[in-house]
């Protein structure tokens, strides 16, 4: 449901795609590539991150090539760039390169605000991707799911869904993609309670739970179930990743604050404080920390930097259930 500007050529020159939903950001993305593929099936994309942007690789990026070969230059975190990067950004506005996608990530907000109005005074094609943080919100994002796909869901379903999975949207687009395959005709509220509220079957979030509570054995059959039934590996990445920052901003957050208050400080519901609360029990900050590049690990295993997604999501698993159990050691 990420809205876009008027003039929404995906094959525009520049697009900038402002917010912090990853899902809707993931899926700008894709329609950029999709739609540069569909042009030219040989397509060179470039998936980048703020760091790895650097002054001069945007003009190295986009050179003219011998092949005038179509490409795709996509980076991530666009608010994290360097002063002397911005410059050259803000330089390729004015004269961008034939047959090239520059794609922009910003998260929005004040940072690296000055490339973001100088992308909007360029005319670059803009995509919103607000978090989604209303109930409501997440309802009518669960209704446009089930539309796109061409099927009915009753309200009741639908309702159903956002109680029993919460506000990640991946794991709602998952669930709706889910029960479109597999039931036929109207999805009601009955077929949405036998398979998220009467089936135990295993999710991006089982495996996270089980991973941060320290039972890697469970969690690393809930991965094993998970990938063998279609769940994305990128999906369990940024299930885990959401896992482990959950513990790493309630242990740092003011210590006996309420749920409702915590879940404002810290942008939670307040049902996850408590289930965080019993999670961190054998958590340390070097624990956290050591799960956090595990997870980054396993991501970039995931997206193409390792030969076996599967064996970097089992790695990232076991080391994170280790450090849930890091209080406990030394």
């Amino acid at each position: 449901m990420a809205k876009k500007t008027a003039h929404d050529d995906p094959l525009a020159p520049v697009t900038l795609a402002v917010g912090q939903e990853d899902l809707l950001l993931d899926r700008a993305v894709q329609e950029v590539v999709a739609a540069a593929r569909a042009a030219d099936a040989d397509t060179d994309v470039r998936d980048l991150t703020s760091d790895q942007l650097q002054p001069g690789t945007l003009a190295e990026l986009t050179s003219p090539s011998l092949f005038s070969e179509r490409k795709v230059v996509v980076v991530r975190n666009a608010q994290d760039l360097s002063a002397d990067t911005v410059k050259d950004v803000k330089a390729y506005f004015g004269a961008p390169a034939e047959e090239i996608t520059l794609v922009l990530l910003h998260a929005g907000g004040a940072k690296g605000k000055a490339l973001l109005d100088a992308a909007r005074k360029a005319g670059a094609r803009e995509v919103a991707c607000p978090k989604m943080t209303k109930p409501a919100d997440r309802l009518a994002f669960v209704r446009s799911e089930f539309r796109v796909t061409g099927r009915s869901a009753t309200p009741e379903a639908c309702q159903a869904l956002v109680d029993s999975i919460g506000s990640d949207l991946r794991e709602l687009a998952s669930a709706v993609t889910q029960l479109v395959a597999d039931v036929e005709g109207t999805i009601d509220g009955a077929v949405v309670g036998r398979y998220y509220t009467g089936r135990a079957e295993a999710s991006s979030f089982e495996v996270a739970d089980r991973a941060v509570e320290g039972r890697a054995a469970e969690a690393l059959e809930a991965l094993r179930w998970s990938l063998s039934t279609g769940v994305a590996p990128v999906l369990i990445t940024s299930a885990l990743a959401q896992g482990v920052r959950a513990i790493g901003k309630l242990s740092s957050a003011r210590g006996g604050g309420r749920p409702a208050d915590l879940a404002r400080e810290l942008g939670m519901p307040p049902w996850k404080i408590d289930r965080v609360r019993q999670q961190m029990r054998g958590w340390t900050p070097d624990g956290v920390a050591e799960a956090l590049r595990a997870v980054a690990a396993a991501d970039a295993g995931v997206k193409g930097g390792g030969d076996d997604p599967e064996y970097a999501l089992e790695k990232a698993v076991v080391v994170i259930a280790r450090a849930a159990r890091s209080r406990g050691r030394g």
